[in-house]
This record gives C-alpha cells, structure tokens and sequence, in this order.
C-alpha cells in the first residue's frame, strides 16, 4: 500500500495551496488527489476573481482580512505568476431603501470587527465610479478589497508545490475513507487502489460531502450553480470590485480589458444532470445577467459577451464553510462548503490547513467554523 505523510483530496485552489504551504515547510511527502482531468478543473477556475473582505458573514471576516493583510499583496512574488490582483476596493451597490438597510447592517457588522468598510451617499459613490447608472443611490464601500485571476493563482499555487516535490494525481476519483484503529489513515480510489497517510486533508468541494459520508460523518450542504460572462475587451473604466444588494451580479475589469461578470444560475438550477456536464450557462440566465449589468453600468450595454461558462459553488446550511479536525475523526481535516467564497480566502486558509497537518496551532481561532456546529442542527 502506498503511503504518504500527508494526502489532500481535491486540486483546487485550497487543496494546491495546502500542498505549497506544507512544502515550503520542508513537508514534501504529499499526495494531492484531483477527481477530474485536470488542476483547478471546478470551482476554482470557475469564480469571479473577487478577493474581498466586506458583506462575509463575522465567522469568516477574520480569515479574510488574514488573506488580504497577509498574503494576497506579496502573492504573485512568492508563486512567480502574475495573479492579477489589484486592490482597488468594492462598491456593493443599491438602488432602493431596502437595499440601503441590508448594506449598512453588513457594513455595520464588519465595521465591529475592525474592517474599514462605510456607507457612501450617491455622489460619493459616482464619484468613486463615474459608471454607475443613476439609478444607483447609494453603496458601502471597502477601500481594501478586489480583485484577482483564479486561474493563474490556482496554478500558481500547484506549479510551485509541484516544484517543491508534491505528487498531483488527476482523473484520481477517491470512492470512500476508511478507519484503521479509529483513525482516518486509508483513502480507497475507485479502481480499489488503497493510500495510507497519517493525515487526510478533504477539499473536494460539494464531492466532500459524498466521501465524508463513507464514514459516518455529513456536513447540510448542496451545490449551487453560479454562471459567468465574459465581455470583449473594453476601454480602461474602473478598478473596483463591484457586487450589488440585490445579488443581481458582481464582477469586475481585468487587466485585459475584458469584464467578469457573475450571478447565481436560472434554469441551471432545475436542470436533472450531473455537475460534470453542465459547463454553459442558460441563455435566461445570461440574459438576465446582462440586463442586470446593463441597469447599473449602462456604458456597457453594448458589449460583445465572447465566453461564458457555469461553476458550482457547495453550500452549507448555514452559509460558511467548515474547516478543521472532526473530533470523531482523527486523522482528518475538512476544508469545504466554501458558498461561493472561497477564492479569495484561499491563501490563509491553505496556509492553516498545512499548519493543522503538521499539528500546529493555526493563525486564527477557528472554532466557529468547525464540523461539530452542525451537531445541534
């Protein structure tokens, strides 16, 4: 049986990330299991790109911060690819009162925990972003907050722990773990093949779920289908992540020129086919997606949308991910059920599961996000 100080499933950005942060720490014998053809292949080449701070729910803000003060500015040095991030903050805008009241509680509960996030009026917000439609009246706004490239920061992240001798598996499709003497020491593949490790690392988004299961353990989760545009390449407009209270969109310019832009799936959701397949968003979906865009940057109504595609997002009952060691499971750690968010948070999130594989105390408490709050669901 082949054994490994350490395996992570899921090659995605968390689990590529993991894999670095052990190996720059001179742990090198590490295995990292992705189920598909290729690295990044789901939700972590799919995203919007947003790196940001404000509107997360209080339990996550802190690793959030952690990844922006800590990680995100030096990140294209350290992984030697330009990840594109820029750093020119996020307007989350409203078009009606209610839309107002929902951003200041936001505002207002990350404000109590140290984020420089504020209310801006409708002149201030057009002065901050000349685009905007006037329908806009209002926004909060986080100057720290923005945006990134997930594909080159999720291969970023695997070249260098490649580089670093970490062992990257794809089309490597675990069926179950097993218990060895109460702990969590055998991944079982589909083909029956065993792998040994003193320590399992889950990161395989809404498929975490389906594996946890082989041993008793679940998390109340489901996976959410988000799509995203892509527009033509356009005239240098503004540098800001933009994201709205009525969850119409959010999105933002990259260095190319061209527009991302995302929002939650239409008749995706209803769709009776696996996840593996559903790779184009709807023609309602991106309809309504640019309508949306159109109704709050109107200089764009007349871009060429050239690519679009679907991601899933998996997402917990309760709006935030999981991460840690399960108490009843030894010899594993969780790190899933990102809700769509989980981009951003990446690099400080790697970096503690790779503490916690090595059994250290990680940077940030993160008791609020463990396994065991779903006990009293």
């Amino acid at each position: 049986m082949k054994h490994a100080k350490v395996i992570i499933i899921g090659g995605g950005i968390v689990g590529s990330a993991t894999a670095y942060y052990l190996a720059k720490r001179g742990v090198t014998d590490v295995m990292v299991l992705e189920g598909s053809a290729s690295i990044g292949h789901g939700a972590s080449s799919r995203n919007g790109g947003g790196v940001r701070q404000s509107g997360r729910d209080v339990r996550e803000l802190p690793i959030a911060m952690c990844a922006v003060q800590k990680f995100w500015p030096t990140l294209s040095e350290e992984l030697g690819v330009d990840t594109e991030y820029t750093q020119d903050g996020n307007l989350r805008l409203g078009k009606n009162e209610a839309h107002m009241k929902k951003l200041n509680t936001l505002a207002s509960n990350c404000q109590a925990m140290g984020l420089d996030v504020y209310m801006v009026d409708k002149e201030k917000a057009h002065e901050i972003n000349p685009y905007l439609s006037d329908d806009v009246i209002g926004a909060s706004f986080c100057p720290t907050d923005g945006h990134a490239n997930p594909l080159t920061t999720t291969l970023g992240y695997y070249m260098k722990a490649l580089e670093l001798g970490v062992k990257f598996y794809t089309k490597a499709k675990v069926k179950a773990l097993k218990k060895v003497k109460g702990k969590v020491s055998v991944v079982i593949m589909d083909d029956g093949e065993e792998l040994a490790a003193d320590t399992i690392v889950l990161a395989a988004g809404y498929h975490s779920r389906v594996i946890m299961n082989t041993i008793g353990l679940d998390v109340p989760m489901q996976d959410v289908i988000d799509g995203c545009i892509v527009t033509e390449m356009q005239p240098k407009m503004f540098g800001q992540m933009l994201g709205t209270a009525g969850a119409d969109f959010y999105g933002h310019q990259t260095h190319h020129g061209s527009f991302v832009f995302g929002a939650v799936a239409g008749p995706e959701a209803y769709m009776d086919v696996p996840p593996e397949t559903t790779n184009f968003a709807h023609s309602a979906t991106l309809g309504a997606t640019c309508r949306a865009v159109e109704g709050y940057i109107p200089d764009l109504a007349k871009a060429k949308i050239v690519r679009s595609w679907t991601g899933w997002c998996d997402c917990t009952s309760d709006g935030v991910c999981v991460l840690g060691k399960v108490e009843e499971a030894p010899g594993l750690i969780l790190a899933c059920g990102f809700n769509g968010h989980g981009f951003g948070t990446a690099p400080a999130v790697g970096y503690m599961m790779a503490q916690l594989a090595m059994d250290e105390k990680p940077l940030l408490d993160l008791s609020a996000l463990r396994y065991e709050r779903f006990y009293n669901f």
